[in-house]
């Protein structure tokens, strides 16, 4: 992650990251966060309580997340970054699989087990408003991680809150007393970093947590963000929609799928070399304010919508609505392979193979008649 500055040209900002300082391979640091094979389903029921269906959330995720990293998360509107987050947490517990968190398996851990875990890892919400509570003024909000361990006399909670609030840049004494309906939106947000950082945890989840907040205001947390990882050394999990953000404050990048990973990388060579058709896709659907640069390739367009998870499609997920599909991807399954430094992919035909699987002689569907029903002419919408 770097250091974040306003770039009016773009409308947006940019960091060190953007212009090439990302690393190129995962960092040499050790595993923080391990996460293996992750499950998360919901069953759905109808009215009378009859059972409606399961909803596939999330499907056997793995990645790693290293001291010191901050790992992206990206994909579409219902793609499963949030409940992927929420089932780290535990909250709730995946159905199956592993959350490996500074050595210790979270899932199936007791209660009092899961509460002394949950100290070092903590989480930021999208809207900074919901996640306070109205009726309590601020350093009680801050306070309140501290009185739940039961750290420190009253006297010391309330000289950690004073040094917290300093810490996000807010002034004890003017925003103390307030009520997060009197702060503006950044301000709400300061006030849950503040929050989650009252532990000392060495990771924080951060899901989509400046989507509402507006460019300069985004840049300004962002730049907080990074402040706090280089001073108390800490790691993130960072979710969002928006791509360029993600460029942005990222180590690594995690494309997610309707449930599933497609691709896992280093940022710059992500961007700069996608493998996945699905990455291409999202990378191709930003717009580009420069006209001098050439226009996307029609063929990198997906079309339709997101298949519903109750019912996603057999074989890759994604078979639906790619152009390099091909028998294969209805019956089998792709699993997340090497291919290059620091690169996972799963796809049984990636970009790097070159040409699609129809000019090399492999037999070749359409997406229309894979199996789901498209929207035409629709881009995905991220």
């Amino acid at each position: 992650m770097g250091v974040l500055a306003s770039d009016p040209g773009r409308g947006g900002t940019v960091t060190a990251a953007a212009n090439g300082a990302a690393a190129e391979a995962p960092p040499d640091g050790d595993v923080l966060l391990d996460v293996r094979h992750l499950v998360q389903e919901f069953v759905l029921r109808d009215y009378g309580g009859a059972k409606g269906g399961v909803l596939q959330a999330v499907s056997d995720v793995s990645f790693e997340l290293h001291v010191g990293e901050t790992l992206g998360i990206v994909g579409e509107t219902g793609s499963g970054k949030s409940t992927l987050a929420r089932s780290v947490i535990q909250a709730p517990p995946p159905k199956h699989g592993q959350v490996i968190f500074q050595g210790r398996d979270l899932v199936g851990l007791p209660r009092t087990a899961l509460k002394a875990a949950r100290r070092n890892l903590q989480m930021v919400f999208q809207d900074p408003f919901t996640s306070l509570d109205p009726t309590w003024p601020v350093s009680r909000i801050v306070e309140e991680p501290l009185t739940a361990y039961a750290v420190g006399t009253r006297q010391e909670r309330r000289q950690r809150v004073r040094e917290l609030l300093d810490l996000v840049g807010l002034d004890p004494a003017r925003h103390g007393a307030r009520h997060p309906r009197e702060l503006s939106g950044g301000q709400c947000q300061r006030v849950a970093v503040a929050r989650a950082l009252a532990l000392e945890p060495k990771l924080i989840l951060c899901d989509e947590p400046v989507s509402s907040l507006d460019v300069l205001v985004q840049a300004q947390v962002l730049n907080l963000f990074e402040k706090l990882r280089s001073e108390l050394s800490l790691s993130y999990l960072f979710i969002a929609h928006d791509l360029t953000l993600v460029r942005q404050v990222s180590d690594r990048v995690a494309v997610m799928y309707l449930g599933k990973l497609c691709e896992i990388g280093p940022v710059r060579a992500i961007y700069s070399e996608p493998l996945h058709p699905y990455t291409l896709a999202l990378l191709t659907s930003v717009p580009d304010p420069d006209p001098a640069r050439a226009k996307r390739d029609p063929a990198s367009v997906i079309k339709g919508e997101l298949p519903s998870p109750l019912d996603p499609p057999s074989g890759c997920r994604f078979r639906t609505r790619c152009p390099r599909a091909a028998d294969r991807c209805v019956v089998e399954v792709p699993e997340l392979r090497a291919l290059g430094a620091g690169r996972l992919v799963a796809c049984h035909y990636p970009l790097a193979d070159g040409s699609p699987p129809a000019e090399r002689g492999e037999p070749h569907i359409a997406a229309s008649s894979a199996g789901t029903s498209q929207v035409p002419a629709a881009e995905a919408d991220i």
